[in-house]
């Protein structure tokens, strides 16, 4: 299967956003009061660390794909290769 450029892109963007809301997500978790009970982590806790641990998982897991995509489009299409000068190019 081949993905299109657009495709790609938003599975990339899509990563990204992964990486930049779950962790500050995890940070607003571990500093929540229900998170700890006498210094012991409570099950509020262990939920959401499961729950960004498998997010950031997939969402690395799309990104990957999509930059796997990106590049297999731009080696299929010739774009951003790098060409000698005076080469001729016959397909």
């Amino acid at each position: 299967m081949k993905l299109s450029r657009l495709t790609s892109t938003l599975l990339i963007a899509f990563g990204g956003w992964t990486w930049i809301i779950w962790p500050r997500f995890a940070l607003a978790v571990w500093q929540d009061d229900r998170a700890w009970q006498h210094g012991s982590p409570t099950a509020f806790l262990w939920v959401h660390v499961l729950l960004i641990a498998a997010s950031v998982l997939f969402g690395t897991a799309i990104a990957v794909l999509g930059v796997r995509g990106w590049l297999a489009f731009r080696a299929a299409t010739g774009t951003g290769a790098r060409e000698k000068p005076g080469k001729i190019h016959t397909h």
